[in-house]
């Protein structure tokens, strides 16, 4: 594929960042308006969940095929297939009336979503070859990918406030129109660089398991986690995992080669980013519902709650992480980013009933905002450093696997521990808002073991030799 210029390339990184935000935004986005939606379309507490779950279920689902569909018929054509899928499906949900509708658009939805987030991380390495560039051009991105989530709080705050549910979808059509036309004009033609025919059989039992694992946990809390429904799944999930291992050491032309795995760093990103994501997830969740619920703060005020994170994010995602990563490597910044972000999660785990925004709020907001803008970078430039080109589409998903899983699965495990502690606060003659705020400190202190975790596996596993050697072996 030709590099196009460096301004170009510049360019075309705003346009994949752009499709991406939408990607990343719209779970979050929807949640603060899931009351409105529910009031308007008449859905009952237990059927409301699907309009996130719908959306979860196929994102997670078609990671991996549609890494491997972008190594096969090309990255560039896969990304406009993947943002004109999302587009069309958010224009049906902006006009859903029925709840019918809107969870058939919002699983249609998340197989666009998988589509891009699977190969935008490919373009990216493929557009920037140089680790300097490649560096800031991945620091870009993972703010991006740690910030949208907050991003879609305060946006979908002001759209449901000042217009209706409607428009969190809605607002994604110019975004994802422009971005359709951008990506002709910058982002360079390309032809699949991966020969051989898609591997089906492994396709339809990864995409099975996945789907199977994420039904299992994003219902784990409603069923019970050790109850005969949810461990049954979760069986059926592992036996599939099972099939599609034996059927990848088998074939000619593998979904997943499994070699890929002998990539050091690829296999220990991915644990860490299993730990990291559990984390971030179960951060943005449960501090806004210790914001709305314990504290009081209208969906508005939340999402205002969350710009201190995302200005710091940004100053350390844009620059910053980079340039640590030049100077340091990969191992420095990731461990002292997820350790942050460790102890950002530590002092929400105290945070009272009566709390202040400055005193209570506003400490641990920054610490994690400054953990998610310096740990972003190292950890997608670790996956992807030593992927051939050719297999970018498919190490891509599984790095997007990973961190969807893992954010699923450790929301699902940490919400389900904040219950059960609340529950037994209560049952022990609590006041309300004590024991919510009790089960939301079990919450976090989970979280905090995770980030320490992810920070543990990256210093003590990652390949030693770097960004920091590939520089210094770089010719002048």
């Amino acid at each position: 594929m030709t590099i196009a210029d460096s301004r170009t390339r510049w360019l075309a990184l705003i346009v994949l960042c752009l499709g991406d935000l939408m990607i990343v935004l719209d779970v979050t986005i929807v949640g603060v308006a899931l009351p409105s939606i529910r009031e308007d379309l008449g859905f009952s507490e237990e059927s409301l969940a699907w309009v996130v779950n719908a959306y979860l279920l196929t994102f997670g689902g078609f990671l991996l095929l549609g890494g491997r569909l972008g190594d096969i018929v090309g990255h560039r054509r896969m990304f406009l297939a993947g943002i004109g899928l999302f587009t069309f499906a958010s224009v049906a949900c902006g006009l859903a009336g029925s709840q019918g509708m809107l969870v058939a658009a919002r699983a249609v939805q998340g197989i666009g979503g998988a589509i891009v987030s699977a190969v935008a991380l490919s373009l990216i390495v493929t557009l920037f070859t140089e680790p300097a560039e490649r560096a800031k051009a991945m620091g870009v991105f993972g703010f991006v990918a740690s910030g949208g989530g907050s991003i879609g709080v305060l946006l979908g705050g002001v759209l449901t406030d000042t217009l209706d549910w409607h428009w969190i979808f809605l607002v994604n059509v110019p975004v994802g129109i422009a971005v359709f036309a951008l990506t002709l004009v910058l982002l360079p033609a390309s032809r699949g660089q991966a020969g051989g025919r898609l591997d089906v059989a492994g396709a339809v039992t990864v995409t099975a398991a996945s789907m199977v694992a994420v039904y299992a946990i994003v219902n784990g809390n409603d069923a019970g986690w050790t109850s005969a429904r949810t461990l049954g799944l979760l069986a059926l999930a592992a036996t599939l995992v099972g099939a599609f291992l034996a059927i990848e050491l088998r074939t000619s032309a593998p979904l997943v080669p499994l070699g890929l795995f002998r990539l050091r760093n690829l296999a220990i990103s991915n644990v860490v980013g299993v730990l990291w994501a559990a984390a971030m997830f179960a951060w943005f969740f449960l501090a806004a519902l210790y914001l709305q619920l314990v504290l009081g703060y209208s969906p508005l005020q939340v999402g205002f709650a969350f710009i201190p994170t995302n200005l710091i994010m940004a100053t350390f995602s844009l620059g910053v992480s980079a340039k640590l990563v030049m100077r340091f490597g990969i191992k420095p910044p990731l461990a002292a980013g997820l350790l942050c972000a460790a102890a950002g999660l530590l002092l929400f785990a105290r945070a009272p009933v009566e709390g202040s925004f400055v005193i209570d709020v506003l400490p641990p907001m920054l610490l994690l905002g400054l953990g998610a803008g310096i740990a972003f970078n190292p950890v997608l430039m670790a996956a992807m450093n030593d992927v051939a080109p050719g297999e970018a589409g498919r190490a891509s998903g599984i790095v997007n696997t990973s961190f969807m899983m893992g954010g699923a699965l450790g929301l699902a495990v940490l919400a389900s521990l904040a219950s059960a502690r609340t529950d037994r606060l209560l049952v022990g003659g609590a006041e309300h808002l004590i024991a919510l705020n009790g089960g939301y400190h079990l919450a976090f202190l989970g979280g905090a073991l995770f980030a320490a975790l992810a920070a543990v596996a990256g210093l003590v596993f990652m390949r030693t030799r770097d960004m920091v050697e590939q520089v210094q072996e770089e010719p002048t």
